[in-house]
């Protein structure tokens, strides 16, 4: 178990912030989104009542799809301010491995989805990404430049 007397670095930080956001977009998906946004259906080329005519029972199941989606979200989060709470500053074997992995396929995928579905929130869907980005860069530095505590 690492030490609780460790400093938290610049890059723990970051990724506190990031599980935070996380955790946020999480609740915001299983409590605030509607089941469909405006850019949804015009993403699809088509309208609201078209396709709710052809699939009558599609707001209650994306709300389903939500739920799920947003219980991931805020899980992820929650892992995240623990990994950046307790495991960075000690330099746990894996540790960064585990974070590349998880941001690729987290805020980097549903950043460039966003950005591949033209999303009106792809801008700021790309904040949290290069702020993962930024995470993964402090912690190389900081290991580079000797900032690593040792027990």
């Amino acid at each position: 178990m690492p030490p609780t007397n460790m400093r938290m670095r610049a890059s723990g930080k970051v990724f506190a912030a990031c599980g935070l956001w996380m955790v946020g977009l999480g609740v915001y998906f299983l409590f605030l989104r509607p089941a469909l946004l405006p850019e949804d259906p015009r993403f699809m080329g088509s309208s609201v009542e078209i396709l709710l005519g052809a699939a009558p029972g599609l707001l209650r199941w994306l709300d389903h799809v939500f739920n799920v989606m947003g219980g991931f979200m805020v899980a992820t989060g929650a892992l995240t301010l623990l990994v950046a709470c307790r495991y960075l500053a000690s330099r746990a074997p894996g540790t960064f491995a585990a974070m590349t992995l998880a941001g690729g396929t987290s805020v980097m995928l549903m950043s460039a989805t966003n950005f591949m579905l033209q999303s009106d929130f792809r801008w700021l869907l790309l904040v949290p990404a290069v702020l993962w980005v930024s995470g993964l860069i402090c912690y190389l530095r900081e290991a580079a430049s000797g900032q690593v505590d040792h027990e």
